[in-house]
């Protein structure tokens, strides 16, 4: 429930964010294709949000794990860095992508 939450809230964010700014970029363009190709990266940076949601999950199994286990702490420490840094990897390809769709499309 509190996922789905967090989702509509991005989700909305995004929508009126976009609906703002989606007639400015329009407008400054000469065609259609260079305002395509911004929403083209926007959508493509919304890859984003699933790692953000990963990591959150991550981080609260770490701190459940460590509350109930003191002593491990370290070792569960580097494996939650190890685990956020895959889950960013998804996150970052996203990014790129959408670099790519702004700066080379």
């Amino acid at each position: 429930m509190l996922n789905s939450f967090y989702v509509t809230n991005v989700l909305t964010a995004y929508v009126s964010v976009m609906t703002q700014i989606l007639p400015i970029i329009l407008a400054e363009t000469v065609n259609i294709g260079d305002g395509l190709k911004y929403l083209g990266a926007g959508v493509a940076i919304m890859g984003v949000i699933g790692a953000g949601i990963g990591q959150g999950a991550i981080g609260q199994g770490a701190c459940m794990a460590i509350g109930r286990n003191p002593e491990m702490a370290p070792k569960i420490t580097s494996t939650m860095i190890i685990a956020c840094g895959i889950a960013e990897s998804g996150a970052i390809y996203a990014l790129v992508i959408a670099i790519l769709l702004i700066f080379v499309a």
